[in-house]
């Protein structure tokens, strides 16, 4: 369930936020005058979503996905060798 706080509530509550989003994975949408102004996410999320911003990072993860419905996969031994 997506969370709202407004600006001034966050300001007094900011290290209960970022406890918050930092555990859950989450976000909290931050409005200033009754309107959506910003958000505050959990790093995990922001670093993934930094990285959909690349074409050639998610052509590449569209890529391996058709690799893996056509079982072009490697098995951990012959990417790792034998551990023992």
């Amino acid at each position: 369930m997506t969370q709202v706080v407004n600006a001034t509530t966050l300001r007094s509550n900011l290290a209960e936020a970022i406890n918050h989003v930092s555990k859950k994975g989450d976000y909290l949408l931050v409005t200033r005058g009754g309107q959506v102004a910003s958000a505050l996410v959990n790093i995990d999320l922001f670093e993934d979503l930094l990285a959909l911003k690349s074409k050639k990072y998610v052509a590449s993860i569209k890529r391996a996905r058709r690799e893996v419905k056509r079982g072009e996969v490697f098995s951990h031994t012959q990417v790792f060798g034998d551990l023992r």
